[in-house]
């Protein structure tokens, strides 16, 4: 089952969800899941907001909500950058519960390779050692839908944007997952997509700031069940400002601008 398909929201809402494994790698309770419902038979992500690890910077028990609130917010500019996503009962209580996105085998979005290595068109973010002492390159892909990804995660302030979490759907699309931590009033803006800083934004990247404006009134009203008024009107400020810059920001000197590890 693909993203666009009309019965994912039915499914992802009512299914049946059986939990088949853990995804060990992340840092809260991440269940790969079976869900079934009306004759559909798909897989999902759910995070129990009961295992949600606490964090000094995020009011407790907010993280599937805000991985809503992404949702709603790519949804709004009608680009669906973020897989289908509800926040619903489960077997271990409420949580977030997301389509699972198959991705293309070896056909990496994000990467960290040699400087020799980086692929023509692909833009360098930053320059390192590898764990040989090798010279290494961390970079992205210029595809157009990372391009819109990384100027959506500057409104929705992600503070975690590792290359894992760019994936390169089998039905060709590009889709940002994992926004627990998104959202704050406070600037967090931490990203490995900063291949565009201090470049103008294209004309898509205007077009989708322009269908959120139009989009805000309503979107505000559904994102109310998931973040405060005060996170709310941050929202609409950040947009405010992408808006008027009409530029890709530049990391400021004064915090971590990528995330650790950066997948």
């Amino acid at each position: 089952m693909f993203p666009s398909d009309p019965a994912v929201a039915e499914l992802l809402t009512r299914g049946r969800i059986e939990v088949e494994g853990r995804l060990v790698d992340a840092s809260n309770a991440t269940l790969f899941c079976a869900i079934s419902g009306a004759g559909e038979v798909a897989h999902c992500v759910y995070k129990p907001v009961s295992g949600e690890r606490a964090l000094w910077d995020f009011p407790d028990g907010t993280l599937a909500g805000r991985e809503v609130g992404a949702y709603l917010v790519s949804e709004a500019t009608g680009l669906h950058l973020v897989p289908p996503t509800v926040l619903r009962a489960g077997p271990f209580g409420p949580g977030m519960v997301q389509l699972w996105v198959d991705t293309k085998e070896g056909d990496d979005l994000v990467d960290v390779i040699g400087p020799d290595d980086v692929p023509k068109g692909w833009r360098r973010v930053l320059r390192a050692h590898d764990r040989f002492g090798e010279p290494a390159v961390l970079a992205h892909s210029d595809h157009p839908s990372i391009r819109l990804m990384a100027a959506l995660d500057v409104v929705i302030n992600n503070a975690d944007r590792k290359g894992g979490h760019v994936l390169h759907g089998t039905d060709g699309n590009v889709y940002g997952v994992d926004h627990g931590i998104c959202l704050h009033t406070e600037h967090k803006l931490r990203t490995v997509l900063w291949g565009w800083v201090g470049e103008p934004l294209p004309e898509d990247v205007l077009e989708m700031l322009g269908t959120l404006r139009a989009a805000m009134p309503a979107l505000a009203e559904s994102l109310a069940e998931h973040l405060t008024r005060a996170e709310i009107r941050a929202l609409g400020a950040r947009l405010d400002e992408l808006e008027r810059t009409a530029e890709f920001p530049t990391p400021g000197a004064d915090y971590r601008a990528i995330p650790w590890p950066a997948f």
